[in-house]
């Protein structure tokens, strides 16, 4: 057995997920232009399922990937899994996730498709838009008088690795990516929001990656609070020593609105990314996240914020 096969049989994969708060924020071109990049980095990459329609944006990306070809079952496509499986890449990009599949298919839904590759070792990275999660369609459709049928479950969302939240029209996507190229990532910096709970390890790890790859530095924050138990403030020193020790610039910032300081600190200092934990195992009501997570992200317009669950 090849080595690529046997890290495929010892561990479950990694899913990352692109969710888009509204169609054609362009969360399908971050997509493939990290499945690009991926390639480019020398990972195994292949693409297990397009959209119908493929933007015209997105056609120079996918020019480097090679494409399993999904099947049709009554007019509907249907992602190859058995070939998938066989095929055996490193990482595989599935457009769009919200789909039903039909009678007849090896599964129900295409997020059992998913989990189904994601348990055979093989890293998953996916779009959805907000809409097509389950608890979340009928408060999207009271705001946009659109319904869907097809919906996952807000349980699978909850197993992502990573969700990167995209609120920005693909224009503003295309020329910001731009940008970067021009200038090899020197204008990348990331901003890692500290919490006592948040899964500091994985938002690191994540974080010294890019870095390294773009050349670049990582800030953490925390915003003080004084209204910490004793355990709570026990776990944001740990956190905050480890970041120190990963070669993080730490920040303790005061401020009596937390989204609005750290908002204002990553603006002050350049920051193009930032990286903030959610936990899943609360339901915390408005839109996808709740109120914190959402306000961030509104605030924080033309920053990517990575959502880490825990």
């Amino acid at each position: 057995m090849s080595d690529k096969e046997k890290t495929s049989h010892s561990a479950r994969g990694r899913l990352k997920v692109f969710l888009g708060y509204a169609s054609g924020v362009g969360k399908s071109f971050r997509m493939f232009d990290e499945g690009r990049r991926r390639h480019d980095r020398g990972q195994d990459v292949v693409v297990g399922a397009l959209q119908p329609k493929v933007p015209v944006e997105i056609q120079p990306l996918l020019s480097s990937l090679e494409i399993i070809p999904t099947f049709n079952i009554k007019g509907v496509p249907v992602i190859d899994v058995q070939a998938i499986l066989q095929r055996r890449p490193q990482v595989c990009l599935i457009d769009g996730l919200a789909y039903d599949n039909p009678p007849g298919s090896r599964n129900a839904h295409r997020w059992q498709d998913v989990e189904e590759l994601l348990s055979a070792g093989i890293t998953i990275v996916a779009s959805v838009n907000l809409q097509y999660i389950g608890d979340q369609r009928e408060a999207v459709e009271k705001l946009t008088g659109k319904r869907v049928n097809q919906t996952i479950p807000r349980e699978f969302l909850n197993t992502a690795d990573e969700i990167v939240i995209v609120d920005a029209p693909t224009e503003a996507v295309t020329e910001r990516r731009s940008v970067l190229e021009q200038h090899l990532g020197t204008n990348e910096r990331f901003l890692i929001c500290l919490t006592p709970r948040a899964n500091f390890e994985r938002m690191m790890a994540t974080a010294r990656r890019n870095a390294t790859r773009f050349h670049c530095d990582v800030l953490a924050a925390y915003v003080r609070r004084p209204d910490l138990s004793e355990a709570d403030q026990k776990l944001l020193e740990e956190g905050l020593a480890k970041a120190r020790e990963n070669g993080a610039q730490v920040e303790v910032l005061e401020g009596q609105d937390a989204v609005e300081t750290i908002v204002r600190y990553a603006r002050s200092h350049g920051v193009t990314q930032i990286f903030v934990g959610h936990s899943a195992k609360k339901d915390l009501g408005t839109r996808m996240f709740g109120s914190t997570v959402s306000r961030l992200v509104r605030a924080a317009r033309g920053i990517d914020v990575r959502v880490f669950p825990h």
